[in-house]
């Protein structure tokens, strides 16, 4: 890069310069008129960092929040103004809400027709600017070329400082186009925080009286060395942990300590036993919605258990809890202090074990289920882990389908190749397939599983195309195929048993659609049909589709629309 550092070249290349400089490899996007000069930039640094192109915006920035979970570095995702920026802001609220580093880069229109609402014109510091319910956590829109380096670098260290995010760079066309001389700057090193000694001498007396600790593990910014960290303090301390929704892949799920995860679908044994602990120590999540059982298994705004929240993000802090202790500190700085703190007697002597063992023993007996009908989704899971390695990564959109995967997959904590989950905890329905492309095409030496739904599916299933363009391999996709709109049809059935409208589906043939894109396909209606049709995928080493049909009336890894429709007709009747 020296040797380009001093050389006048078009700004678009400098831009292309600067991410190769914070080892950028591949970045995802939509190509568009409005960012030729950056396009022109990837021909000329080919050998460097790869465009892959993708067939929709939504599935490009799905792409790039995968790509900041799994590497910890910001994803990067192109898109060219107006209609390529809506698209795509579907994935920059996701990375806004799961904490996940990204940059988005939009083509803008020329500076010399701004206001006058030009081809495609949008204002992105008013349609995405910042705040605390807002998509990015900067949006700024660079001028003069000759500052290009500078917004890039602000753009990193702001992605990855403090609570992690995404950040907006706007691009006019005509900046793009103009020569610079301008270097790039080194490559990023994010600032972390450290928990204050005297907050460590604080959380160590809480621990010590405590009676029935618990400890929550999620949000962004963790690394493989903080994982680890937090194993081995919880192993000092012997606490039971739970991760928060969607961050299973924190603590290892076949450690005897995982008490399993905290969020949509909770084991009801592990929700009694989060309201009866005495103090919860809660490292990193954002204690949202979905984590706190709609802010009821922690009471809003002063919650009945003694609460510790340790947050990388100040604004975060007291922002819906008044915790009894507030930490902020980085993950990757949190984790490494607490492994410090021991127990003054030694495990042995600590009062809360029989708690501990309970908490797992109640893990264990939700791993059991009754099979329900020929196609039984739990024995599917399992077979999944028993055939495919431990660092196999797995991922999902959104729909009741995924309440499977959750349940009964086994995740192990990150490792050096990073995060085995990627799942939106935004609730974004479409983001398991793309994000699934994106994890083959950066590790392809992992295994990657995508769960979906049929509705799930079809909103980005078109990335089929991707995965074949760009050489994709170790990657498997299960399509869970119930007609339906399933999450939606249960919430018709508990609020309005009987009255079904919009959440019905008619689909393809999965399997024939699969094939048409070129992929490896199979369908399957009963369990033992699965196993086969899995080791072949696992042989061939090609992507392949499995198509899997399920009855509708199968609703959740719970309860069937029958048993939810007629629970709701006899509430509703008294």
């Amino acid at each position: 890069m020296d040797q380009h550092r001093t050389v006048t070249r078009p700004a678009g290349h400098v831009l292309v310069e600067a991410l190769i400089e914070q080892g950028i490899t591949d970045v995802f996007g939509v190509p568009g008129e409005s960012y030729l000069a950056v396009l022109d930039g990837f021909h000329e640094h080919r050998e460097r960092i790869r465009f892959v192109a993708c067939r929709q915006e939504g599935g490009a920035a799905f792409m790039a929040e995968a790509q900041g979970k799994l590497t910890g570095r910001p994803g990067i995702c192109f898109v060219t103004r107006g209609p390529g920026a809506t698209n795509a802001s579907i994935g920059l609220h996701t990375a806004f809400q799961d904490s996940t580093p990204m940059i988005l880069f939009i083509g803008q229109v020329a500076s010399d027709q701004r206001d006058r609402e030009a081809f495609q014109e949008v204002d992105y510091r008013q349609m995405l600017g910042p705040g605390t319910l807002g998509m990015a956590k900067w949006v700024g829109e660079v001028q003069d070329p000759q500052r290009l380096p500078e917004y890039v670098a602000r753009a990193f260290h702001t992605a990855m400082q403090g609570r992690p995010g995404p950040v907006v760079l706007v691009l006019p066309e005509d900046m793009l186009t103009q020569p610079t001389d301008a270097p790039v700057l080194p490559r990023v090193k994010p600032a972390v925080a450290w928990p204050a000694p005297a907050d460590l001498v604080e959380l160590q007396a809480r621990l010590e009286a405590a009676q029935r600790p618990f400890v929550i593990a999620g949000g962004g910014g963790w690394t493989p060395e903080a994982c680890a960290a937090l194993q081995d303090f919880a192993h000092a301390w012997q606490l039971p942990v739970g991760c928060a929704f969607r961050f299973q892949d924190l603590y290892d799920n076949r450690d005897p300590l995982y008490a399993g995860d905290v969020g949509i679908g909770i084991n009801p044994a592990l929700a009694r036993r989060i309201a009866e602990s005495d103090l919860i120590l809660a490292i990193g999540p954002r204690l949202g919605e979905m984590t706190t059982g709609g802010y009821t298994l922690l009471k809003a705004p002063r919650p009945a258990q003694q609460l510790v929240h340790i947050h990388a993000g100040p604004e975060e802090l007291g922002r819906v809890y008044a915790a009894d202790q507030m930490i902020q500190a980085s993950m990757s700085g949190a984790a490494l202090a607490l492994q410090q703190l021991r127990p003054p007697g030694g495990s042995a002597e600590l009062p809360w074990l029989d708690w501990t063992r309970d908490a797992r023993a109640d893990y264990q007996r939700n791993q059991q289920a009754l099979p329900v009908g020929p196609m039984d989704l739990a024995e599917v899971m399992h077979l999944l882990d028993r055939l495919l390695p431990a660092e196999t990564i797995f991922t999902n959109g959104a729909g009741n389908y995924s309440g499977w995967l959750h349940r009964f997959h086994r995740y192990t904590a990150l490792h050096q190749g990073g995060r085995t989950q990627l799942a939106p905890t935004s609730g974004a329905m479409g983001y398991g397939f793309p994000a699934a492309v994106a994890a083959a095409l950066l590790q392809r030496e992992r295994w990657v599983v995508n769960i979906a739904g049929d509705g799930d599916f079809l909103m980005t299933g078109q990335e089929m195309s991707t995965a074949m363009a760009q050489g994709a391999r170790r990657l498997i996709c299960v399509v869970v195929d119930n007609g339906s709109y399933g999450t939606i049809r249960m919430h018709q059935e508990r609020e309005y048993p009987g009255r079904v409208s919009g959440s019905d589906l008619h689909n393809p043939d999965f399997a024939a659609l699969a094939r048409a894109y070129g992929w490896q396909a199979f369908s399957a209606s009963r369990t033992e049909e699965v196993e086969p049709a899995l080791r072949a995928a696992i042989a061939a080493q090609v992507p392949t589709l499995l198509h899997l049909k399920l009855s509708v009336e199968i609703s959740t890894s719970r309860a069937t629309l029958s048993s939810i429709r007629d629970a709701a007709i006899k509430r509703l009747s008294h």
